[in-house]
Parts: structure tokens; C-alpha cells; sequence
């Protein structure tokens, strides 16, 4: 008997793109995309189709610049809006409030609960949140900056979803439309 190789997941982290800046007035929630925010979404939506990382799940923040993100990220892999189009996958997206303002260990534990068929899962979220989730999976892979606004960290692992933890998925690709 011979032993199959273990199937690889795919994580893929994703900042949420440029945001417009807030005021003391202004509810943080409710800040939209910058025009260029607008275009780094979309750029990075390319990148992930040309690089066949097109996501099962999306985990996305409720929070409006991070929704505008994955709009565009949607647009950019496909070339039609989220809700469907002639083109491309429509992956089951799932809008988590708790992604805002999350510590990493809150966001693995939302990474933890996609369904186990699923082979690529994308996660939209904040700062610092969403960095330091990439230093937890690949402690070696990080460089302590951080990730920027719109740029991927592909984590790669051959855990279920449910088992992933601390060290347990490197980092195989980044992305960043602007440096």
C-alpha cells in the first residue's frame, strides 16, 4: 500500500486596500476605498486568477473599505461584480463582523470553522490583525513590517482547516500591487 500525498490548502491573507482617511467625525466602519485602493483590489483580484488561487471561501470583514476590497478582488479575477456574472467562480463568501479589530487567534479560529472540502480560502481583514495571523502561521516567512494596504500573503499547508495553527502554513507567494 502506498501512501497519497496529502492535499494542500491554500490561505490566502489579504489587507483591505487604500482607504480614504478618517476624521474624528467619521465612523471608522464607513470609510471607503481611494481610487487607487480601488484599482490595488482589482490588481490583486488579477493577480490571484493569473496565478489560479481563485478561492472556495471568502472570509470577509463587515466593514465597508474591506466589503469594497473583496468587490474588487471579485471584479479583478472575474471581470464581473461578486454577485455573479458570465465568468468565473462564484465562492461562497461569508461577512464576518468579528474580522474587524480581530487578534490573530480570532481569525484562525474563523479560518478554523471553513468547511473541509473547501481547497482555497481567502481572508479580507484589518491591520494588525491580519499580519500578525501571517507571522503566527509562518513565524520564519514574515519581515516584521507588516502587511501593506491590498497585499497577499499565500500560506500554504497540508493540515485541515480545523487543525491549522501556530507554524503550520508558509508562506509561498506575496503580492502587492504598489510599493
Amino acid at each position: 500500500m502506498t501512501d497519497t500525498p496529502a492535499e494542500t490548502r491554500t490561505l490566502v491573507l489579504l489587507r483591505h486596500a487604500k482607504a480614504e482617511q478618517g476624521s474624528d467625525s467619521t465612523d471608522d466602519a464607513v470609510r471607503p476605498l481611494t481610487a487607487r485602493g480601488s484599482a490595488d483590489a482589482a490588481a490583486a483580484g488579477a493577480w490571484l486568477a493569473h496565478h489560479g488561487l481563485l478561492p472556495d471561501v471568502v472570509i470577509c470583514s463587515t466593514v465597508r473599505r474591506t466589503r469594497q476590497t473583496w468587490h474588487g478582488v471579485a471584479m479583478g479575477m472575474t471581470g464581473s461584480p461578486p454577485e455573479g456574472g458570465p465568468a468565473g467562480p462564484r465562492p461562497t463568501v461569508h461577512y464576518e463582523p468579528g474580522a474587524y479589530d480581530a487578534h490573530p487567534e480570532e481569525l484562525l479560529a474563523l479560518v478554523r470553522t471553513v468547511d473541509p472540502a473547501a481547497r482555497t480560502v481567502l481572508l479580507i481583514a484589518h491591520n494588525p490583525g491580519i499580519s500578525l495571523l501571517s507571522a503566527l502561521l509562518d513565524p520564519d516567512g514574515t519581515d516584521g513590517e507588516g502587511l501593506r494596504t491590498a497585499e497577499l500573503a499565500v500560506h500554504r499547508t497540508t493540515l485541515g482547516w480545523a487543525e491549522l495553527d501556530r507554524a503550520g502554513a508558509p508562506i509561498t507567494a506575496r503580492h502587492t500591487a504598489r510599493d
